[in-house]
């Protein structure tokens, strides 16, 4: 009878116990100060809050603003018709090793989709492509054809000899693509002869089981010899900047280094939301590809400290920064966008996808804390020394991802890489610049003609904001699954000890 009391107590204080564990869980959320936590446990996220550092905004306030207002909105604009179609060339060598290391594994193809597939392709929609190139406009055909029909024209009247070399035409078309150059960040290649359309609708970002030597390298490649750094880390094999070393940076170098790493975290939370946990699923309900899902185990390997030499909570930072820079770009080019033709061929379609933009837009205008990117740059010739080696940096990157192995790997690594470009080329190549207040987004709109973005550049764009805002709203996500597996823990230790 004493054993049995004993027992039915012990019950008592476990479930006490439980309850008052789940009372604290849900009172402090991921706050630190109660727990020193195991790799098994909460510790990715024990930093992830509070200030965000060179800007004024704080972690919390995006976490909102993102996954309340943002997330819905943009998810819903890149399923539109002119966001799901991505022209892209990914037949491209790579630039600067030999690599065969091809991902064999079916997940890493893609499904190209022919010009005409693409809504109002023939009616205009590849119009902003087809610009006359230097050397078209001044051959000799060009110039030889009629301009003027009238009878009383007289040709010999007033004759004036335009027709250039064929080797002057090839100077004007290095000019053209130096220009060009100049304000561009990355490598655009929608223009090659072997560039096709993807729908990214029907080739989603997830793990492809991409992985080992060639995959490294190209990460490994991009922080030790694309970004700057202070000095070599003291760990070996381990190519990142040491969070404790940002004070030893400038501004504008530690701003590239934490857009690339944001950059490189979110892609890694894609991977790890969308994993492939089985490829032949359980029952008649499973997919025939596969089941796709969150993989807790490896967000952990790839961000808890213990895994990271405790840098894994400074990467999900920069994935934070690196959201306000995209979302500042958009903010700042916000006239011009709101003004552009979201072309597609179906009235119905553009007029909605135009409102979506103008609606996102306006939200993004009430951000308080926008990245301020007016405080870089500064200071004359070593400044704009300093942007040039910023600019050409950026452009190596763009350039090593065609040496990704895996086909979608590299469809969504140039997408994203080229949305950052293009928000670095609005941010810093003077060319969007007003005099409009810097802390708002809402700048007054001058030379459209002169800001006009590729069609391509603005699908990366979005696109490649939808896939950071997606990855804090993933965030979430993990954060809910680590408080769950702590408390069924919890649960399961308490049962083992009763029995």
């Amino acid at each position: 009878m004493t054993g049995a009391r004993s027992k039915m107590a012990y019950k008592n204080y476990c479930v006490v116990f439980i309850l008052f564990a789940l009372a604290i869980v849900q009172a402090v959320g991921y706050d630190t100060e109660l727990y020193d936590p195991p790799c098994d446990s909460n510790a990715c996220f024990e930093s992830l809050h509070g200030a965000l550092g060179d800007c004024s905004c704080n972690v919390d306030t995006i976490d909102y603003f993102n996954n309340v207002k943002i997330f819905p909105r943009i998810q819903s604009l890149v399923s539109k018709d002119y966001f799901r179609f991505y022209k892209v060339n990914l037949k491209k060598e790579c630039p600067f090793w030999a690599d065969d290391s091809r991902c064999a594994m079916k997940y890493c193809h893609i499904k190209t989709c022919s010009k005409e597939s693409v809504p109002g392709y023939e009616n205009g929609y590849n119009n902003d492509l087809d610009e006359e190139t230097a050397a078209a406009k001044y051959s000799e055909e060009a110039q030889t054809t009629p301009c003027n029909s009238d009878s009383d024209h007289d040709p010999d009247l007033g004759y004036l000899n335009m027709t250039i070399s064929a080797a002057s035409q090839f100077e004007i078309a290095k000019w053209k693509a130096h220009d060009d150059s100049i304000d561009n960040f990355c490598d655009c290649d929608d223009r090659d002869v072997d560039a096709e359309y993807v729908d990214l609708s029907l080739n989603p970002e997830r793990y492809t089981g991409y992985k080992g030597p060639s995959a490294h390298r190209i990460w490994r490649s991009i922080y030790q010899e694309n970004c700057f750094r202070p000095k070599m880390n003291p760990y070996e094999s381990f190519p990142y900047v040491l969070s404790s070393d940002f004070s030893n940076m400038c501004l504008e170098k530690r701003v590239f280094y934490r857009a690339v790493s944001g950059l490189h975290t979110s892609i890694n939370i894609h991977l790890c939301s969308k994993y492939l946990l089985s490829e032949k699923g359980v029952g008649f309900a499973a997919p025939p590809e596969g089941e796709w899902g969150p993989n807790l185990e490896e967000f952990q390997r790839r961000f808890d400290p213990s895994q990271t030499f405790g840098e894994g909570p400074a990467w999900l930072k920069n994935l934070y920064f690196v959201y306000l820079l995209e979302m500042r770009a958009l903010a700042k080019a916000g006239p011009y966008l709101e003004n552009e033709d979201y072309f597609t061929g179906n009235p119905i379609e553009d007029q909605e996808t135009g409102d979506a933009i103008r609606n996102m837009l306006s939200v993004i205008y009430t951000f308080p804390d926008h990245f301020n990117e007016s405080s870089m740059f500064t200071g004359g010739i070593q400044a704009t020394k300093l942007k040039n080696e910023f600019r050409e940096h950026f452009w190596n990157i763009s350039r090593i991802m065609d040496c990704v192995g895996c086909d979608k790997c590299k469809l969504w690594g140039k997408l994203q890489t080229q949305g950052l470009g293009t928000a670095l080329k609005i941010l810093f190549s003077g060319r969007w610049d007003s005099p409009g207040d810097p802390e708002q987004g809402n700048l007054p709109l001058r030379h459209k003609a002169n800001k006009r973005l590729q069609r391509t550049e603005i699908v990366a764009l979005f696109n490649a904001f939808a896939r950071l805002s997606n990855s804090i709203r993933e965030l979430e996500n993990f954060r809910i699954m680590l408080r769950s597996d702590e408390e069924r823990n919890i649960f399961i230790m308490c049962e083992t000890n009763v029995k």
